[in-house]
């Protein structure tokens, strides 16, 4: 269940041709308050019974480096199964050094094996992330580069899920994208290279790269040379998720959590992404139907509103 506030006070919607209605209203304001407010922080304190600034300490250099690692090897993961569920039409040549897909000719049967050995709904996503933060708490950082790829993928299917209940057609690469996207709007701080944590900054950031990745995933004529438009799309996303997962990390860190606190603590880190994810692709299915400046403007003036409250 997404912790998405479900308050029923309004926010004047700008005045136009166009106007949203009351429920759409109402769903762009869970949005804002879920976007603007991720509080991960928090969620990770309480699943590991620690106070918020040991969540928050630095870590060691030699743990930040593994980290790192594991969070861009969790992102090539990421976009080879968001491409690979793509139709066979739009595959394009496997470029050299990010393995997309298991095999280009074959892609339809790569995605549906995926889909019966990956569960489909939120909870049992969340079970089996918590299996896999058991595996971690009770291991600790061994266990990293192997637990995050497969959470990440887990995490994946669910915003896909997400997507999909939002309207969302992910055959179209640019949608399918978007998904790997949401990776990327629940850090904050200045340590990444995105400094900018509102919503629409990190949009705004993200969107000559995934433009230029989604351009390449969808034209077989491309060749392997535009690869780094999806090495540098995943760079980014990974550049913000690593804040992240850097505070999970540090949650499983906590002495004695063991692997009870570490399913609690992935469990909590899967809540976070289904609620960035619908509140992302609710944003996005506004601007289907209202146009993107009215909702822009509907959702500075719900940010603002929020803020002064």
């Amino acid at each position: 269940m997404s912790p998405v506030d479900t308050s029923s006070d309004t926010v004047p919607v700008p005045a136009g041709d166009a106007a949203l209605s009351d429920a759409d209203a109402a769903a762009l304001r869970r949005a804002v308050r879920t976007l603007e407010n991720p509080g991960l922080a928090a969620r990770l304190s309480a699943a590991a019974g620690a106070p918020l600034d040991m969540i928050g300490r630095a870590l060691p250099e030699a743990v930040t480096g593994a980290v790192s690692r594991a969070t861009e090897g969790a992102m090539h993961t990421a976009l080879r199964v968001a491409l690979a569920t793509l139709p066979e039409a739009q595959k394009t040549l496997v470029p050299a050094g990010i393995d997309l897909v298991d095999t280009v000719a074959a892609p339809s049967s790569t995605a549906r094996r995926l889909g019966r050995m990956l569960p489909s709904s939120d909870f049992a996503h969340k079970a089996m992330a918590a299996v896999s933060g058991a595996v971690g708490g009770a291991f600790g950082l061994a266990t990293l580069a192997v637990e995050l790829p497969l959470s990440t993928t887990l995490m994946l299917r669910s915003i896909a899920g997400i997507a999909r209940e939002e309207g969302e057609d992910l055959a179209d690469p640019e949608n399918a994208l978007a998904c790997v996207q949401v990776f990327a709007l629940g850090g904050r701080g200045s340590e990444t290279p995105l400094t900018e944590s509102g919503y629409f900054a990190v949009r705004a950031a993200l969107a000559k790269t995934m433009a230029e990745a989604a351009r390449y995933a969808g034209n077989r004529a491309l060749l392997d040379e535009a690869a780094p438009a999806l090495i540098r799309f995943s760079a980014q996303i990974a550049a913000r998720f690593g804040v992240v997962v850097s505070q999970k990390v540090a949650a499983q860190a906590v002495p004695i959590l063991g692997a009870v606190g570490g399913a609690a603590v992935n469990a909590a880190f899967m809540d976070h992404f289904q609620a960035m994810a619908r509140a992302h692709f609710t944003v996005r299915r506004l601007e289907r139907t209202y146009g993107a400046a009215l909702v822009r403007t509907a959702y500075e003036a719900e940010k603002s509103a929020t803020a002064a409250a």
